[in-house]
Parts: structure tokens; C-alpha cells; sequence
């Protein structure tokens, strides 16, 4: 774990290695939430990169009936 500083400004800088290891670019976003009184950072990715996924899954499943 790595620590890092907040400005005045309420800015952080997330460190190098962190940035290397999650791929992250110049003015790429980030989704922020908040889970047990702590601060998470998810990237944006589009939506290309979600492509394969799912690949060799199984997605068959048996149905309920119609419900009326």
C-alpha cells in the first residue's frame, strides 16, 4: 500500500506504479464511490475492451414460464 498527500486543492497523485499496473492515461475518468468508510477508484473503460468477455460461458438456462 502506498501512501499519498491531499492539496489544498483536494487533489491526490496516484502513484506511478499504480498507474502502470491499471494501464491509466491523461485525462482518462474515473468512477469514485464510497464502501466502508473508504474511497475507491474504478477507470472508465469502454466498451471495446469488453469484447471476449464472456467468451466459452456457458449462457444457456432454462426459462420460467410466461407468467400472465
Amino acid at each position: 500500500m502506498q501512501a499519498v498527500t491531499i492539496s489544498p486543492k483536494y487533489q491526490i497523485v496516484i502513484p506511478l506504479l499504480v498507474r502502470r499496473s491499471m494501464r491509466l492515461i491523461p485525462g482518462q475518468k474515473l468512477q469514485v464511490t464510497m464502501r466502508d468508510g473508504r474511497v475507491e477508484l474504478f477507470p472508465d473503460r469502454d466498451i471495446g475492451e469488453l469484447r471476449g468477455l464472456l467468451k466459452g460461458r456457458n449462457t444457456t438456462f432454462e426459462r420460467e414460464e410466461e407468467r400472465v
